[in-house]
């Protein structure tokens, strides 16, 4: 529908500033704006009209308006101007993901060399989250013609983007649209709920953009199965070269070869709550090329709802009481870093080396 031009600028006036005060917008107020050369009287007949026409509402025998769902509808189609953060906006955002991001990161990392170090041995790092990692919310936002970047912002903080081709014409307001269905109805939700019945539920609602829901849904569920993977560190496969084992290349090649990330993040996720070390002895382990290796791992609990397990992967031989001690004793300095944000009482890095012959 059409909306003349001085309809449009008051509607977007009682929309921006009931957005700011939650309270019913009068004509008095509206003729006090800067630019509004209209008179109260002309504003109050407009007013009426906007509100005939399902744009504003009247909540109670006052004066006052506030936008109807129509009315925002209306405004954020084609009224709504973009808002540009600040710089101080921009730092303040930029750092408070940066510092969560990069410390955690930055101390799985190191907790992969400090083990490989402290046992001259292979080690990884490996975080993993439960089930309870949902979708935020999904923004989806026009790029190039023919194309949208898709944003899905999960509950740990994650963000992750995708550019899309539009196999049909789509306009911005479709998908800001599309970003409002989605929102309501999938954030929040495990991903074993996004049902065939609630995807065609979405559809429907979506209007002309109802074809972009199975790809929205498809990016979505991968990134939440992304997140329960969790984050696989691996450090120090050349350690393995200097155990009298290895020193035929051929073997360690096999070995170095498995040493990824895949091979790690097969290795047992969930153990034994009575005993938190367990040992993998030669063809335990998950992968062929690690049948005559052994693996020690523990876990410790990073809190939010996530685990983190530390192992070290070496020979047979290893002597298995030094390095599980070891671990267990560094697993239960992360436990009480990550738990409670302090240090361990004595560091692993003072004590081990001094033990060592």
């Amino acid at each position: 529908m059409e909306l003349s031009e001085r309809k449009q600028k008051i509607l977007k006036a009682i929309v921006d500033l009931y957005i700011r005060s939650a309270e019913p917008v009068g004509s008095k107020t509206i003729a006090a704006l800067p630019g509004m050369d209209f008179s109260s009287a002309t504003i109050r007949n407009e007013m009426a009209e906007l509100t005939n026409l399902g744009f504003l509402e009247q909540p109670h025998t006052s004066a006052g308006r506030i936008p109807s769902p129509a009315g925002y509808r209306f405004y954020i189609d084609r009224l709504m101007q973009d808002y540009s953060l600040s710089v101080d906006e921009t730092k303040s955002i930029n750092q408070a993901m940066e510092l969560r991001m990069q410390e955690f990161d930055r101390a799985m990392s190191q907790v992969g060399k400090l083990v490989s170090k402290l046992t001259n041995l292979p080690a990884y790092a490996l975080t993993s989250h439960n089930d309870s990692v949902r979708v935020r919310r999904f923004e989806l936002l026009p790029a190039n013609p023919g194309s949208f970047i898709l944003v899905v912002m999960t509950t740990d903080e994650t963000v992750k983007n995708k550019l899309i081709k539009l196999p049909l014409r789509v306009s911005e307001s479709d998908l800001k649209l599309l970003s409002a269905v989605l929102n309501a109805s999938l954030a929040e939700l495990p991903p074993e709920q996004f049902t065939p019945e609630l995807i065609d539920r979405v559809s429907r609602s979506a209007g002309v953009a109802a074809g972009l829901v199975p790809v929205v849904v498809d990016f979505a569920t991968h990134v939440l199965e992304e997140c329960s993977r969790g984050e696989v560190y691996v450090t120090g496969q050349n350690r393995l070269l200097s155990q009298p084992e290895y020193q035929e290349l051929s073997k360690a090649q096999e070995v170095l070869g498995a040493l990824d990330e895949d091979t790690i993040s097969n290795l047992p996720a969930k153990l034994d709550p009575n005993s938190p070390v367990q040992i993998l002895v030669g063809p335990e382990n998950v992968a062929q090329e690690l049948k005559d290796t052994s693996v020690v791992v523990t876990r410790f609990d990073i809190g939010d709802g996530m685990q983190g397990m530390i192992g070290v992967v070496g020979p047979q031989r290893m002597d298995y009481a030094q390095i599980t001690a070891r671990l267990s004793y560094f697993a239960e300095g992360l436990g009480r870093m990550f738990g409670k944000q302090e240090l361990p009482e004595h560091q692993p890095t003072d004590e081990a080396p001094k033990k060592e012959e």
